[in-house]
């Protein structure tokens, strides 16, 4: 029995493995990001009368040099950084709050302002600084950056090199900050399960951390002064049943 368990194959290794995969997946809805302080968005205006848009693009505009507010980063060609207010200081029309809001929602505020300047103004935003960490059990841990912003939890682990053989993928934490509670919050994610998919943690969003915990073996192997103990022990008890059985068969 010892050596039947000892062979049993790994459960819980592959993604999304119940039988409803197809009708969870089809399910899965992306709601788009919020703004937070401190992301860089990249905003371009575009309107019939290219004189009159000068004023309202940085690339148009008198070079001023302008550093992103408190994280001290140079900002280039039309990016502007989220305060920690949550303002968006634009060009003419000043001070624009927009934490909270989806990209659609500020570019419904901002064409709305800019139709007193111009004459049907094509506003373009584009989240610079889409980054999230990936700790833990993956082929490689540290912070990533994303080239899309609609990044689900199994692309945030293939950009680490996804999970090792050793990962627990039914205990993957995922930390965000809430704006309700002022804090971090952890949510324990189930990746074994095609639910997962219908989760509101499914798709990320910026400054997210994913820990992809070692399974239980493995803890056992780190917290040894031994790493071959586990295995030294699975040995002997094989060993010791052998010597059991034919012991007994002898009598």
């Amino acid at each position: 029995m010892f050596l039947v368990w000892s062979c049993k194959p790994k459960q819980n290794m592959i993604y999304m493995s119940n039988h409803n995969f197809e009708q969870e997946v089809s399910q899965a809805r992306y709601e788009g990001l919020r703004i937070q302080e401190g992301d860089v968005l990249e905003v371009v205006v575009t309107a019939l009368d290219d004189l009159a848009v000068k004023p309202f693009n940085k690339t148009t505009m008198q070079q001023t040099g302008e550093e992103g507010r408190g994280g001290g980063m140079r900002l280039g060609n039309n990016e502007y950084q989220i305060t920690s207010e949550g303002y968006m200081v634009f060009p003419v029309l000043g001070n624009i709050y927009c934490k909270g809001m989806t990209k659609q929602q500020l570019k419904a505020e901002l064409d709305d302002r800019l139709k007193q300047y111009l004459t049907d103004p094509v506003v373009t935003i584009r989240h610079i600084n889409f980054n999230i960490s990936v700790l833990g059990d993956v082929g490689s841990p540290g912070q990533k950056s994303s080239p899309t912003e609609k990044l689900n939890i199994l692309q945030a682990l293939a950009l680490a090199g996804d999970m090792r053989d050793s990962a627990d993928r039914t205990r993957v934490k995922l930390i965000r900050y809430s704006e309700e509670s002022g804090k971090d919050i952890t949510y324990s994610l189930d990746l074994s399960e095609a639910a997962i998919v219908n989760s509101p943690y499914y798709y990320l969003q910026q400054n997210d951390i994913l820990y992809v915990e070692p399974d239980r073996n493995k803890q056992i192997a780190a917290n040894t002064t031994n790493p071959n103990r586990a295995l030294f022990l699975q040995i002997m008890g094989v060993v010791i049943g052998l010597v059991t059985f034919v012991i007994a068969i002898a009598k």
